[in-house]
């Protein structure tokens, strides 16, 4: 009879034994997966945070339509970020100084484009050698290339002072020493940020 007691006792310290410790190990698993939880909700809140945009911020310019040939301006800045423009934008690519002279007035096709999430590069050789400012379009093309040629417009412009000024909806960035990494930074950031990002 003893003998039971003491077999009884056993067996109900292992039960308690083999209960403590399922509890700690459901315990660890638990804390575990709300650890796992927390880190999973913390790095989704930092992927949805939208970058800041880069450049100088522009006061936005009422985006009314002008008939096509008119004088699209004034604008606030030089180029334009935003305001009046045509209906119809520019294709994306790279534009020459022979293409600027076919458009009398350009400002009113790319300004759609800025708002349809555009980013343009306006590059002006005048203060540059010949070599520099094939050096630019150089880097510029190959930046273009590099985003994929996705809403990226080159356009020459005379009269910027620096030799290029990256533009975006009610953004730009004047650049006296460009460099690879600024244009990139700028399309990254800035692109499609725009009234209309869903246009083509």
């Amino acid at each position: 009879m003893g003998k039971r007691k003491s077999g009884a006792r056993f067996s109900s310290r292992s039960a308690r034994r083999r209960t403590r410790r399922g509890y700690l190990v459901w315990s660890g698993v638990g804390a575990g997966m709300v650890v796992l939880l927390v880190g999973l909700l913390v790095l989704a809140g930092k992927a949805v945070q939208p970058k800041p945009a880069a450049g100088e911020a522009v006061p936005i310019q009422a985006a009314n339509h002008v008939p096509e040939g008119t004088e699209p301006g004034p604008y606030n800045t030089n180029p334009p970020t935003s305001g009046p423009h045509y209906d119809q934008p520019l294709a994306a690519g790279f534009y020459d100084e022979k293409d600027r002279q076919e458009l009398t007035y350009p400002e009113g096709y790319l300004v759609h484009n800025l708002e349809h999430g555009y980013v343009i590069f306006w590059y002006d050789c005048d203060t540059l050698t010949s070599t520099a400012c094939d050096d630019l379009k150089s880097m510029i093309r190959s930046v273009m290339d590099e985003v994929g040629m996705y809403k990226v417009i080159a356009f020459p412009y005379p009269g910027l002072e620096v030799p290029l000024v990256i533009t975006s909806w009610g953004r730009q960035e004047r650049l006296l020493t460009p460099r690879p990494a600024d244009l990139r930074a700028f399309v990254l950031a800035n692109r499609n940020r725009a009234p209309e990002p869903g246009a083509p």
